[in-house]
């Protein structure tokens, strides 16, 4: 059985991507340090998976750790999750986010080469792409400057992963999957998106505003050049973004000639953050308590993906529709209570 080690892997993506991972034959290895995560998570993932989890409660971004638990295990590959990833947040304190999102991934790679471990899986973002000129991009889209220290964090990794594997003394192969907006939870209501403190994505602000535990809902900008003056975006469930992960996995391990690529992973379908909210009550049958504020700081106005490539690459394509997306969160939401 290959072990892959799943950096942030009590986190929101992490999680469920750990869950594809057991049911693809794989012996998944968490590191996570639970800064932006809850212990109670890995009960859960034992709990749907019927297996214990292996789980270092580690800092990713310190070379210690890392070759701690790579002498631990012969890790066949990596997926790599932990980082920072509030848009907002990264706007009022960028050095927080270039220091770990990017010195992570740094001492990572160098970790890898170290104990050859040559199959990475890196979690990047549309953000990368800017505030682009068209409402679909594919992945030759011209790259521009991202709109917040989040996203070029995120352009920077990438670069970083593309010099190191075009360099004689790497021997890493990488696929950089750009996901568009993950939302939703696992399909059996036990782990989804829990934020620690206050909400910084849409669905989970909208899910604990119908439970009771947030006031009104604030939509950031009406005056946006779209159809209801809101933002535009991909909406994937976050299963969906997960199997993709354990698909690229498979791609890498199966193709010793692929040396790098990049994978929109989303939809390919534009919901705007309007749409989004009349979907929800519509689905669970409850009113919400929601007005408009100003734009929101390094927002993109609108954006989705063209995911013909990653159909062809890894003959992927998505199970659920934003509609599941949206009646799971709540499930999950409900959980909590």
């Amino acid at each position: 059985m290959k072990k892959i080690l799943v950096t942030g892997g009590a986190g929101y993506i992490g999680s469920h991507t750990y869950i594809e991972l057991v049911e693809s034959g794989y012996q998944p290895i968490i590191i996570d340090d639970f800064r932006n995560s809850e212990k109670f998570v890995i009960d859960r993932l034992q709990d749907v998976t019927g297996s214990s989890v292996i789980i270092y409660d580690l800092d990713c971004n310190n070379e210690k750790n890392l070759e701690k638990v790579f002498s631990e295990h012969d890790i066949d590959g990596v997926i790599h999750f932990a980082a920072y990833k509030a848009v907002g947040e990264s706007v009022e304190n960028p050095l927080k986010y270039y220091d770990n999102n990017i010195g992570s991934l740094v001492k990572l790679l160098k970790v890898m080469t170290k104990f050859n471990v040559h199959v990475l899986v890196f979690s990047s973002s549309c953000t990368v792409y800017g505030e682009p000129d068209n409402l679909v991009v594919s992945e030759d889209f011209p790259l521009s400057e991202p709109t917040s220290p989040y996203g070029h964090t995120k352009l920077i990794c990438e670069r970083i992963i593309e010099n190191s594997i075009q360099s004689k003394s790497c021997n890493i192969r990488g696929l950089i999957l750009r996901y568009f907006n993950p939302i939703g939870a696992h399909k059996s209501g036990l782990i989804g998106e829990l934020p620690l403190g206050y909400p910084n994505n849409l669905v989970p602000y909208i899910t604990q505003a119908a439970a009771g535990k947030r006031g009104q809902i604030q939509v950031f900008g009406n005056d946006y050049d779209t159809e209801d003056g809101t933002c535009i975006r991909d909406f994937i469930h976050v299963s969906d973004l997960a199997s993709a992960h354990v698909e690229a996995l498979n791609k890498l391990i199966s193709d010793p000639n692929l040396k790098l690529d990049v994978l929109n992973i989303g939809t390919g379908t534009g919901t705007s953050v309007l749409e989004l909210i009349n979907k929800f009550e519509k689905i669970n049958n409850i009113k919400l308590d929601w007005e408009f504020s100003d734009r929101r700081p390094g927002d993109v106005e609108k954006i989705y993906a063209d995911c013909s490539k990653v159909k062809k690459s890894l003959n992927w394509s998505c199970k659920y529709s934003v509609d599941d997306a949206l009646e799971h969160a709540w499930n999950w939401e409900k959980s909590l209570k």
